[in-house]
């Protein structure tokens, strides 16, 4: 059978019936246009001309949440990601239960789900996942001090709570055909850092968690401890309807190709759950190194920023080395930059042209924390104003204003760094954040900020008084053997005033 394309056969005509190329390319589009409107559009198609990605999670420490910046989380940097990819806004739709999350994926009242979602037998049978993009161990967890359980055996006189609904709950279905002493106890509407609380508490024995939540969360409760794994690792994947139109779908599992075959997925992965702690011997060594190395050269402009917004030039100086290690050229993943590490919107904001300038960026840093300083209510009084400033800096001033309603609820002053510091952490337990207008933050982590740049600062000005010091002395030993001019006192190490 001879096979001719449509314009080979144009070609045969008579001259006086065949047009131009140009008319019948026009023709043609016109043509295959019609043919794709007599038929329904795919669910690409749709989101595409929607211009909207819907994308159904839960707000939480390892799926999404309010940052400093906006929103952020693991699972939202990927989903905005591929959001970009396809050249559409996300929308996340938020929904506390697994359960109800897959059914609604089910129904396809959004175009995926995305929450960290253990691929299992059971919900492959539901719904059609994407390639996994992540790969997590269930462990058992105990409280250290008391006997480490060494097998499932061991948990028989034990109290063990998992969350309802979740891959948790399968695994530990499977395991009791094999151990049928093994009884647990399920509870919904928590997070996993909750239990991690619980068994650090002593209020459970035991609990099984994701081992990358437990990365995120080890050092705030040491107590909770890995007995176990339970199994094999299992892989973390996109949830979409079970259909024949795969067209979205094919689009995420190019997507996630593509970021692992360049490496972002693991950089992604790595930024999210490993931590280090800045204040370690480890990075006490190399504070003082950079404080050598790097901060002479950007001292002097600090200095001059410090002088014209009022502030004091070491806590300027701790805020850039806790922000961006002195490098001019930071950058993370969600996109702020420079010294001070700016997103796009703030340095629009302080009038920002060039967030990789050094001086650009410490005097954008310093006005906007200027500005966050005097957002407070006057009544606050030093050194509690810049303490809380130096955490809106980091969390944002709306999770701040939360963990002082919390503050104010617990019987505290929410004026006093103090008090407020104690329940910036419950910013990551579900039944807190929950009732609070912003929802989940990594309320341990401003804490931690305001305490390390405290050090850093501390470190600085002693370094500083140092120095001056070993000038002094320099310019006493050039002066004639008859000088009377004293040596400088030995100085002390600085006070806690920070502005």
């Amino acid at each position: 059978m001879l096979k001719v394309t449509i314009w080979q056969y144009v070609q045969t005509l008579p001259r006086r019936f065949k047009p131009k190329r140009a008319v019948f390319a026009l023709a043609l589009i016109a043509l295959c246009g019609a043919l794709v409107a007599s038929r329904p559009p795919t669910v690409l198609e749709q989101v595409l001309a929607s211009g909207t990605l819907t994308a159904i999670s839960r707000n939480g420490p390892t799926t999404y949440y309010e940052g400093p910046h906006g929103a952020t989380g693991f699972e939202y940097v990927l989903l905005q990601g591929f959001a970009d990819y396809l050249g559409v806004e996300l929308d996340i739709v938020e929904q506390e239960s697994l359960a109800k999350m897959l059914t609604m994926i089910e129904r396809e009242q959004g175009h995926l789900a995305a929450a960290g979602l253990a691929i299992t037998p059971q919900r492959a049978a539901r719904v059609n996942f994407s390639s996994p993009y992540l790969q997590v161990t269930q462990q058992l967890l105990y409280r250290r001090g008391n006997p480490k359980p060494e097998s499932l055996a061991d948990l028989a006189e034990g109290d063990l709570l998992v969350i309802a609904g979740s891959s948790h709950v399968e695994r530990l279905e499977q395991l009791k055909a094999e151990h049928p002493e093994l009884v647990w106890r399920e509870q919904s509407s928590l997070e996993m850092i909750d239990l991690m609380e619980m068994v650090h508490r002593g209020e459970i024995d035991y609990a099984v968690v994701d081992s990358n939540a437990y990365q995120i969360n080890a050092k705030i409760f040491p107590k909770a401890q890995v007995a176990f794994d339970l199994g094999e690792p299992e892989s973390l994947g996109w949830a979409f309807a079970r259909r024949a139109d795969t067209s979205l779908y094919d689009k995420a599992q190019q997507y996630l190709a593509e970021i692992e075959q360049n490496g972002s997925l693991a950089a992604l992965a790595s930024e999210f759950f490993e931590h280090t702690d800045p204040v370690s011997t480890g990075g006490a060594l190399l504070f003082t190194q950079r404080l050598e190395n790097r901060l002479p050269q950007w001292q002097a402009m600090i200095q001059q920023v410090a002088e014209e917004t009022g502030l004091s030039w070491q806590l300027l100086a701790a805020m850039s080395y806790q922000e961006s290690h002195w490098n001019p050229k930071a950058r993370s993943h969600t996109g702020v930059r420079g010294l001070m590490m700016l997103t796009r919107t703030t340095a629009r904001e302080v009038g920002i042209d060039d967030r990789l300038d050094p001086e650009q960026s410490m005097r954008g840093g310093a006005i906007y924390f200027k500005g966050l300083h005097d957002r407070l209510p006057e009544r606050i009084a030093e050194p509690d104003r810049t303490l809380l400033a130096l955490a809106a800096y980091n969390v944002g001033m709306s999770h701040l204003e939360d963990a002082r309603i919390l503050t104010q609820r617990h019987g505290g002053d929410p004026d006093k760094w103090q008090d407020v510091e104690k329940n910036l952490p419950l910013l990551a337990k579900r039944k807190h954040y929950r009732t609070l207008a912003h929802g989940y933050a990594r309320g341990w982590e401003p804490v931690q900020y305001v305490n390390n740049i405290l050090q850093f600062r501390d470190i600085i000005a002693w370094h500083d008084q140092q120095e001056r010091r070993r000038l002094a002395m320099a310019d006493n030993h050039s002066l004639p053997d008859n000088s009377d001019t004293p040596p400088d006192a030995e100085p002390k190490l600085p006070t806690t005033s920070v502005m």
